[in-house]
C-alpha cells in the first residue's frame, strides 16, 4: 500500500513541513499532523457531491462521462456538512495568521461550503465567478447550460493581511483593475492526463490557467500552498513552475501516480521571471522634490500633459507654477484639468527632443539607485 509519495523537491531549509510532496490518504488526518500556524494558502477543490442519481446521455443516447466516483457520494447533505466542517476546520487550524484560502464549487455544494466557513470564522474576501468558454452543454434541454463555477477566496481572520498581488495583476490585465469574473475553457487536448485506457483520468480535473492566476495573485515566491483534494497535481505543477511549495493531500493511488509523473515533467521558471510587481504603497518613496535636487528634472524645466494642452514650470522648492495654479506636481495637475485630483507622475511629462517623457520615469530611476544602496 502507497502511503507516502514524493516529487524530486527537498525539504524547505529549515522546514519540518513535508514540502513537495504528496501524502496519501485522508486529507483531515494528515492537516491535523502538520504544524499549526505553518502553510500560507490553501487551495481546495473538494468533493461537489453532485447527487447524480442515473447517468446523463446525448440525444444520440451515448454517455455522458460525468462524475459518478465513490468519492463524491455522500448519505445526505448532512453527512457532506460534517466532512465539510471537518476538513475547513484542519485547514484553518494550519493557515498562518496572515493566510488565506480557495474553495471551488458548483451549486451543487458551493453555498454550503460558503456557509461552513462563515461558521467557522472564516473572512470572505470575494466570490470568483470562473466562466467556462467550452462548458458541457444541457444535454437534456431541462435547465440553463451550466457555464460557470464558483470560488470563494477567504482570510483565516478578519484582521488578516493576506497576500494580493495588485500590481501584478492589473498589469496582466493591461492595467485595467482585475475583475471577478474569469473566462477560461476547460481542461482539455494535452493539459488533460489520460489513463491506460486512453480516457480521462481525472473526471474533474482544472485548468492550470487558474490556478495560475490564483497562485500569482494571492502568493509570493518560496510560499508554501497545501491542496487537500490533489487529484492529478494541477496545483502541485503550477506552484513547481512559480517557484512556490507544495504539499498535496489525496487518497486515490491512481491519481497520485498520475500527479507524480505530472509534476516530475514541470520545469521551474527562473527567480526573475516569476517575481511579482511591487505594490506602489510598498515602494521607495521619492518626493517630487528629489527629481529637482539632483538635477533629473532642474528648476525652470517645462512640463506638459500627454497631449501638450497644459504646461507648468518647475520651481526650485519642487512646486510648479501655471498661470494662476501653484502647488505638487498633483495639485496643480488636478487645478488645470479642473479636476479634484490627478496623479502628477503620469500626468506631467518633461520634453526630449521630439517626444514626451513621463516624470514617472525619473522617479523610478532614483528610486533603483535607492534600492541599490540599500541592499
Amino acid at each position: 500500500m502507497l502511503r507516502t509519495a514524493r516529487t524530486a523537491y527537498a525539504d524547505a531549509e529549515g522546514s519540518h513541513l513535508p514540502v513537495d510532496t504528496i501524502l496519501v490518504g485522508d486529507c483531515v488526518a494528515h492537516m491535523e499532523a502538520l504544524p499549526a500556524a505553518s502553510v500560507d494558502l490553501v487551495f481546495a477543490d473538494p468533493p461537489y457531491n453532485l447527487q447524480l442519481e442515473q447517468g446523463l446521455t446525448r440525444p444520440d443516447q451515448s454517455k455522458v462521462d460525468g462524475v459518478d466516483d465513490e468519492w463524491d457520494k455522500f448519505e445526505s447533505f448532512q453527512h457532506y456538512d460534517i466532512f465539510t466542517r471537518a476538513w475547513l476546520k484542519a485547514a484553518r487550524r494550519i493557515l498562518k495568521p496572515d493566510g488565506a484560502i480557495w474553495v471551488i464549487g458548483s451549486y451543487h455544494n458551493i453555498f454550503r461550503v460558503g456557509a461552513a466557513m462563515q461558521d467557522l470564522d472564516y473572512w470572505l474576501l470575494n466570490d470568483v465567478i470562473w466562466r467556462k468558454s467550452n462548458p458541457m452543454p444541457n444535454f437534456r434541454g431541462t435547465r440553463f447550460t451550466n457555464a460557470h463555477e464558483t470560488l470563494i477566496w477567504a482570510a483565516k481572520t478578519r484582521a488578516g493581511r493576506v497576500t494580493f498581488n495588485y500590481e501584478q495583476l492589473k498589469q496582466a490585465n493591461d492595467d485595467v483593475q482585475m475583475r471577478s469574473d474569469w473566462l477560461f475553457p476547460i481542461c482539455t487536448g494535452n493539459e488533460r492526463l489520460k489513463g491506460e485506457d486512453d480516457e480521462k483520468l481525472h473526471p474533474t480535473q482544472k485548468p492550470e490557467a487558474l490556478l495560475h492566476r490564483i497562485l500569482m495573485a494571492t502568493t509570493k515566491p518560496g510560499d508554501v500552498v497545501l491542496d487537500p483534494f490533489f487529484g492529478t497535481g494541477t496545483t502541485g505543477a503550477v506552484a513547481k513552475r512559480l517557484g512556490r511549495h507544495f504539499i498535496g493531500i489525496e487518497r486515490e493511488n491512481t491519481y497520485v501516480a498520475g500527479a507524480l509523473q505530472r509534476i516530475a515533467n514541470v520545469r521551474t521558471l527562473s527567480a526573475e521571471a516569476v517575481e511579482t510587481a511591487v505594490a506602489k504603497r510598498q515602494a521607495t518613496r521619492v518626493p517630487f522634490g528629489t527629481l529637482v535636487e539632483t538635477g533629473l528634472v532642474p528648476a525652470g524645466t517645462e512640463l506638459y500633459d500627454d497631449r501638450q494642452r497644459f504646461s507648468a514650470m518647475v520651481r526650485a522648492d519642487g512646486s510648479l507654477i501655471s498661470g494662476p495654479h501653484m502647488g505638487s506636481i498633483h495639485r496643480v495637475g488636478a487645478l488645470v484639468q479642473g479636476a479634484e485630483a490627478c496623479n502628477g507622475w503620469t500626468f506631467w511629462h518633461t520634453r526630449q527632443g521630439s517626444r514626451l517623457e513621463p516624470i514617472d520615469v525619473y522617479r523610478a530611476e532614483i528610486r533603483a539607485q535607492m534600492d541599490r544602496i540599500s541592499a
